[in-house]
């Protein structure tokens, strides 16, 4: 029996997730359909976008993205913690920003000032039941993915002229249970190109949060790194390493440590040989507990090995106990890829 989501993912604690959504009827999401040689190329700026106007508003975090064909792909961190620092009209104000109420909404070219709209705010902002509720909901992953999948659904079934279901049911999470799969996903997720046979190199791949870092940092080494997506622990520039500010970092490792590790896997990946592993590469992967000699085996057939969790062994233990099952696919290959 499917276990109940509610069961999978806590709503009152911080975690990653690895999250996927595939569209319906073999539908295109992005790209040329072959078949019917229709162009959606279009639509992954919609998903783009929609994720940074969310990672701006909810208490959830983007690490990882790859935006394929008909499917994709997120890694994401629930910062419950971080929602519970916000005032009640802070709560408000994000809310609304989502959802705009309908008594703010222009008619025949109205517009209020902004005195009418702070008032109006600051009765939301009495009601404890709804701060509370809202509060809630945007420190929760299902919520997060609500509001991103259902916009995206609309305005394709728009253009398509058609009604009905655009994904083919609820997004697929994975729960992430440490560095070691952290950083084990987000490969996955940024190498997803190369291994579909899309792009050559990780940097040449399309609406992947590997490019887009790729691409920010080539603009300019003196501007910081897009606010939506979450950081690494520093960044490598001209004279000594930039130590980040923010709160939250997706790995305790530079980011041009994991563009070389992801490049570097990317390209045996693609040549289909496992290679030796670079000396410089090596420290990464002790410090994060994972077994060199099957790293690139464990990334290029991720998606076969787990399941609903994934980490080192004794971690997927405890979260085994955790959820009351007996066990969880995957302990084999966190056997052989984690230490």
């Amino acid at each position: 029996m499917p276990m109940p989501r509610k069961a999978q993912i806590s709503k009152h604690a911080n975690g990653h997730y690895h999250c996927v959504s595939r569209a319906v009827r073999r539908a295109f999401l992005c790209g040329v359909d072959k078949q019917s040689g229709c162009n959606y190329e279009h639509r992954r700026q919609w998903i783009l976008d929609r994720l940074e106007l969310l990672a701006g508003q909810f208490s959830v975090e983007v690490c990882a993205y790859a935006i394929m064909s008909n499917h994709y792909h997120l890694v994401l961190h629930v910062d419950y913690e971080q929602s519970l620092t916000w005032d009640a009209e802070e709560v408000v104000k994000r809310w609304c920003t989502l959802f705009p109420p309908q008594a703010l909404k222009e008619s025949d070219g109205k517009q209020f000032d902004d005195e009418v709209v702070s008032a109006y705010f600051a009765r939301l902002a009495a009601d404890e039941e709804k701060v509370v509720l809202w509060r809630e909901r945007l420190a929760d992953l299902s919520w997060f993915m609500r509001c991103l999948n259902e916009p995206v659904a609309r305005q394709a079934n728009k253009e398509d002229k058609c009604t009905g279901r655009f994904w083919e049911g609820r997004f697929k999470s994975q729960a992430l249970l440490d560095d070691a799969a952290l950083i084990s996903c987000m490969a996955y997720v940024d190498l997803n190109p190369v291994r579909a046979a899309i792009a050559q190199t990780p940097e040449d791949s399309e609406f992947t949060s590997f490019a887009a870092r790729v691409e920010t940092e080539k603009k300019s080494s003196s501007k910081p790194q897009s606010q939506w997506l979450l950081p690494f622990a520093e960044t490598k520039k001209i004279g000594k390493p930039q130590v980040t500010q923010n709160a939250h970092v997706c790995l305790p490792i530079s980011q041009e440590e994991y563009f070389e590790l992801v490049d570097w896997t990317g390209r045996c990946i693609r040549d289909g040989k496992r290679g030796a592993i670079p000396a410089h590469i090596q420290p990464i992967l002790q410090r994060l507990e994972i077994k060199q000699d099957n790293w690139v085996d464990g990334i290029q057939h991720y998606g076969n090995h787990f399941y609903k969790v994934v980490g080192i062994m004794r971690h997927l233990l405890e979260e085994t106990e955790r959820q009351g099952q007996k066990w969880f696919k995957g302990q084999t290959a966190a056997r052989l890829l984690y230490q």
